[in-house]
């Protein structure tokens, strides 16, 4: 979705068609690579006790229908309402403000937000791509290199989700980017193939030190 909601494994080979191709442009998935996410650890910061917690997140991070928020299937409202039958009572109150404001706990991910600003400065092109829900607008300002973005692309906007091939390419599309030229950056080896489904470099994320030799080995510098 443009304008407003499209801002600015080991041993498995590189799409064959790019495989010469210099890179110009490096996307980021945000979960994992730029932000930590983890459902027990938000649902911690809203209840007072382990077995709570471990309700809450089964409840709502951890149940089927988080990937329905994501995918722009269903609403917050919606989510709370499924949440809400599977907790106690005295739970729905800590489900309503971790739902809507679990993302204020987040954590960076060591190194890669001051990756892509560097890379950005250098001039490689940088890209958020990732599988969120429509709350996004209400934390992206908050994800450190999210400034030094070009452009981004949230699948609850286009209700498309990583690893259909057709996400990245509806990115590239926006932007006017050559798939064989960009390199997709994921801790999820599905989301990775499907990148390289679409024509794109792809590197498994572990660590950014791990990303930054890679980026080296390829050619770029920065």
């Amino acid at each position: 979705m443009a304008g407003s909601s499209v801002g600015n494994a080991a041993g498995e080979k590189d799409a064959p068609s790019s495989a010469e191709a210099a890179i110009q442009n490096v996307i980021f998935d945000m979960g994992g690579v730029l932000m930590r996410f983890s459902g027990i650890e938000f649902a911690r910061k809203f209840t007072s006790c382990e077995d709570d917690a471990r309700a809450l997140d089964a409840a709502l991070f951890s149940h089927p229908s988080w990937a329905l928020l994501d995918a722009g299937a269903i609403d917050d409202d919606t989510m709370e309402r499924v949440s809400r039958e599977l907790l106690p009572e005295r739970l729905h109150g800590a489900l309503h403000e971790c739902l809507h404001g679990w993302w204020r706990h987040r954590t960076v991910v060591p190194g890669t937000n001051e990756l892509v600003a560097r890379l950005h400065d250098a001039g490689y092109g940088c890209y958020l791509l990732s599988n969120a829900g429509t709350s996004f607008m209400a934390f992206k300002d908050s994800i450190p290199a999210f400034s030094h973005m070009d452009g981004w692309l949230v699948s609850s906007f286009v209700r498309l989700m990583k690893p259909d091939p057709r996400i990245y390419h509806m990115l590239a599309g926006e932007y006017g980017l050559d798939p064989a030229r960009c390199l997709f950056v994921d801790d999820n080896a599905d989301n990775v193939r499907g990148a390289r489904a679409a024509g794109m470099h792809g590197h498994l994320f572990t660590d950014a030190g791990a990303l930054e030799q890679d980026l080296l080995a390829r050619g770029l510098s920065f």
